[in-house]
């Protein structure tokens, strides 16, 4: 059941809160710039710069892509350069966060997903996110999806908060032994076929076996988003139609959904 005023609440507060992500990414930029870090926009972020000019008008997140050795250069410089309201989270830097995602958070708001959990400390507050892609071997793309589907969903089960029962019990070794087959097979192919020629998000963040050709992504380009100029693949059409492929329809009314249970753009109030 939904709470009709939480839904309104958390809509009249969705632009304040793209407007705040907004300036997160000319913050990115701005380090990605002097240091010559590649990053793109990746995801929502770039359809809704293609199909909207900015953020789509339900959207609340952004998302990025850097290769993995980029990303790695810029978790290293990134903690010096960020302003003092916004965190690197990392694994490293926020070890009770189980999500596989490298994020920036603005510490001065909350948001609330629907898998978060206020019995953890870890950071909530508005984000970007950043995704590290590596090369990936050159073969056929079902046997693409079927692999990084069994890494992704067994990465899912394994890091997932468990209650002792025998289910969990069973789960643990099954997608135990799944995540090793399934990474054992991967490994295989990456040594008997090439890696020249595509690349895609890591697997275990790769649910739907996304590949995109490297000449799509490379060299970048500039985009327009929110009436500024960030980075953005080669051929923002070639890569957004291998995510969504009729990518300029508009979804339906009850397919546009806010992600956050809750928003609040500002905590305190800067004078």
């Amino acid at each position: 059941m939904s709470n009709p005023y939480l839904s309104a609440y958390v809509a009249q507060n969705l632009r304040t809160c793209q407007l705040k992500q907004l300036s997160i990414l000319e913050e990115v930029d701005r380090i990605c710039r002097k240091h010559k870090i590649d990053y793109w926009l990746d995801g929502g972020t770039l359809l809704g710069a293609v199909r909207h000019g900015g953020f789509i008008p339900w959207d609340d997140d952004i998302d990025l892509g850097m290769r993995l050795p980029d990303l790695q250069r810029f978790i290293k410089v990134a903690p010096a350069e960020l302003s003092e309201s916004l965190f690197l989270q990392t694994p490293e830097s926020d070890p009770l966060n189980k999500e596989p995602i490298i994020k920036i958070r603005d510490l001065n708001s909350l948001y609330i997903e629907g898998g978060d959990t206020f019995d953890v400390s870890y950071e909530k507050g508005l984000f970007l996110d950043i995704f590290p892609f590596i090369p990936y071997p050159s073969v056929p793309r079902p046997w693409v999806k079927k692999l990084c589907k069994g890494i992704s969903t067994s990465y899912s089960i394994l890091h997932a908060r468990h209650y002792y029962s025998l289910r969990s019990f069973a789960e643990f070794f099954y997608f135990g032994a799944k995540n090793i087959i399934y990474r054992g097979i991967w490994s295989i192919l990456c040594l008997f076929y090439k890696k020249d020629t595509y690349l895609s998000n890591v697997l275990i963040n790769n649910g739907y076996g996304i590949m995109h050709r490297n000449d799509s992504v490379f060299p970048l380009s500039a985009i327009t988003f929110e009436g500024k100029t960030f980075m953005a693949p080669a051929n923002p059409d070639a890569y957004l139609k291998d995510l969504y492929r009729n990518y300029m329809d508009i979804p339906s009314k009850e397919k546009q959904i806010i992600h956050a249970v809750y928003i609040h753009p500002e905590l305190i109030k800067k004078s």
